[in-house]
């Protein structure tokens, strides 16, 4: 099997992040990953018809000992994406997930916080793998209702436990996630960047050490200490300069005060909520000015929150509409996983984990680009009666869209005289053996 040439050709400029054989070898495993039902370098192998082409056990290598960056692809992937994003700021978002793993021997798995199994009330953990990416927010013309998170760069969390029995430097998620974005925003001082992430990601350890070209929007707890800027100093006035000015109300009590009512469309719906905002400095880092909304939905039964940005131009809307945008990872996340595999690859060492599995979700960004640049014209949805309030092609459909055009280019292009003929059956054996 072969994708589509146009596919192929999306992934031309990415020949220069490894050597050829490389980048041959990469290019079968994206192949088969498309067309695979598990994901493992074997499933692969077989999906993509490559077996015998090479040992299989240079596949492995590939991901195990090979000589390439995966920095430096996701770099190129954000390369790519450039193209399509409007121009002024680049949006980013920031969030973890969890990749759920079996065996002991498996590097850097451990016990993590599972969201798909816990509730409020109670907090489970699975074993597993604990993946911290950053994404690029992309709005396309085909799709102007919503918003992609296309991931680049990729970082995987250990627990202090893991760290403590295998060695190692212990890091935390937020500390991660600062460390893609320096690697990112520093590529280019030029352009300016703004991130979206959670409260993990909003603390005073990702605030204090942003880059300089880079703003962030994040979650505030409600009784957070927000204090005025330091009042100037007079003449003659001796001791320290004050660092603090007069404190300021929380979140909580700000919504206590007179507060505007607007309806905001976001989610997808109509909320009505109160709201409140100020211009203030945090506790910790009393030297950053930050836009401070505080909101109580009217509707929807959401309890009160609190918002933050470290761009002050923007008006509360604005905050609140560029908060609900992060959204799209958690979309990410979860076609991902049930479309692409992110959970299934096999690997154990070091290496082959931290780059077998974002390969999948780079795959995912580059089957998004794809679709926006050529797929989107030969897209055929399915005729569902039932099911008439579809608009926006999903990525399931850009994932069929593309196993159906490369498959009728594989068949199109096959005589039917002759080894063609025999050819053009081991074809459809193999496609159908593929779907079983």
């Amino acid at each position: 099997m072969a994708l589509v040439p146009s596919f192929l050709e999306l992934l031309q400029p990415l020949a220069g992040v490894m050597s050829t054989p490389s980048f041959t070898s990469w290019v079968t495993v994206l192949t088969g990953w498309v067309f695979a039902r598990r994901r493992t370098v074997t499933g692969m192998l077989l999906a993509a018809g490559a077996v015998g082409s090479k040992h299989h056990s240079a596949f492995h290598r590939f991901f195990a000992t090979a000589q390439w960056s995966l920095d430096e692809l996701g770099l190129a992937v954000f390369a790519l994406i450039q193209p399509w994003l409007e121009p002024g700021v680049i949006l980013l978002a920031l969030d973890d997930t969890l990749a759920r793993k079996c065996g002991k021997k498996v590097f850097g798995a451990g016990m993590h916080h599972d969201p798909r199994l816990s509730s409020r009330r109670t907090a489970i953990t699975n074993w597993g793998h604990s993946w911290v990416p950053l994404g690029v927010l992309v709005n396309f013309r085909f799709a102007p209702e919503r918003w992609f998170c296309l991931p680049i760069l990729f970082r995987l969390y250990r627990s202090r436990q893991t760290v403590a029995k295998h060695g190692g430097g212990y890091r935390t998620r937020p500390e991660l996630a600062l460390e893609l974005l320096h690697r990112l925003c520093t590529r280019d001082a030029k352009l300016r960047f703004h991130a979206v992430a959670d409260a993990s990601y909003g603390g005073q350890n990702v605030l204090k050490y942003l880059p300089l070209n880079c703003h962030l929007t994040s979650r505030l707890v409600m009784d957070a200490r927000l204090y005025d800027a330091p009042p100037p100093r007079r003449r003659g006035q001796s001791g320290r300069p004050r660092r603090r000015g007069r404190r300021l109300p929380t979140p909580e009590q700000m919504l206590q005060q007179r507060a505007r009512r607007l309806t905001l469309h976001i989610y997808g719906r109509d909320d009505r909520v109160r709201i409140a905002t100020a211009l203030a400095r945090v506790h910790a880092v009393p030297w950053c000015r930050l836009r401070v909304v505080a909101v109580e939905p009217l509707t929807g039964g959401r309890p009160r929150q609190a918002f933050y940005s470290t761009d002050v131009t923007l008006s509360a809307e604005q905050i609140l509409v560029l908060y609900a945008r992060r959204w799209a990872i958690e979309q990410t996340f979860q076609e991902s996983k049930t479309h692409l595999g992110f959970e299934e690859p096999q690997g154990w060492t070091r290496r082959a984990v931290e780059r077998t599995a974002p390969t999948g979700m780079l795959l995912y960004s580059l089957i998004v680009l794809w679709f926006a640049a050529a797929g989107h014209q030969t897209y055929q949805p399915l005729h569902r009666p039932w099911y008439t309030q579809k608009r926006v092609p999903s990525f399931a459909d850009m994932l069929t869209t593309l196993r159906r055009d490369s498959v009728r280019g594989e068949v199109l292009h096959t005589p039917l005289r002759g080894r063609g003929r025999r050819n053009l059956l081991d074809t459809l054996i193999h496609l159908v053996q593929q779907a079983a």
